[in-house]
């Protein structure tokens, strides 16, 4: 698979744009991860352009190409999890984006060929204690090993979220 072969893909999950709602569509499992990152307008500044940019992906270890940087609704995205040859493709496409003087991220959503089928947002958020990263992504398997994986599939989720956030605090301070 390859980037140029996605501009024809379809979202591979009905409920596009659900997270920008916080709703959770029947038959998803939901993850929510959320954390502190820092404080000041320089943390949040960081923060908002590692994420529009991919350097957030890139820098926890998910190779990112994506058509458009800084990322807009629309934009499609080729990440790849795994070693080598041996990865798997993650093909998304950016369904949201919010650039506010207190909120920075976007949303994107499964298409045809991803392991998973659903919809992350990331976003940071400028809040009176400090500023906040947040994940909410809703998923259910869409391959069968994916489905095979089950709990592992989750638990292999979280990790990632957890990682990224690590990753955008680094990253911006």
């Amino acid at each position: 698979m390859k980037l140029d072969d996605l501009s024809g893909q379809r979202f591979s999950y009905d409920a596009v744009g659900s997270t920008q709602y916080d709703r959770t569509p029947p038959g998803y499992h939901r993850l929510d991860y959320r954390l502190r990152i820092g404080t000041g307008d320089e943390v949040f500044r960081r923060a908002g352009e590692a994420l529009l940019t991919w350097r957030a992906h890139r820098a926890a270890g998910i190779p990112v190409q994506a058509t458009d940087v800084p990322l807009v609704v629309g934009t499609n995205s080729l990440g790849r999890l795994g070693v080598g040859p041996i990865g798997l493709p993650v093909p998304c496409r950016v369904v949201w984006v919010v650039d506010e003087p207190d909120r920075i991220g976007f949303a994107y959503g499964t298409l045809d060929g991803h392991p998973q089928a659903g919809e992350e947002s990331l976003v940071v958020t400028r809040e009176p204690d400090g500023i906040y990263y947040t994940i909410l992504a809703y998923s259910r398997a869409a391959t069968w090993y994916t489905r095979l994986g089950g709990p592992v599939s989750r638990t292999a989720q979280k990790l990632v979220a957890k990682q990224y956030a690590r990753t955008l605090a680094r990253l911006a301070n």
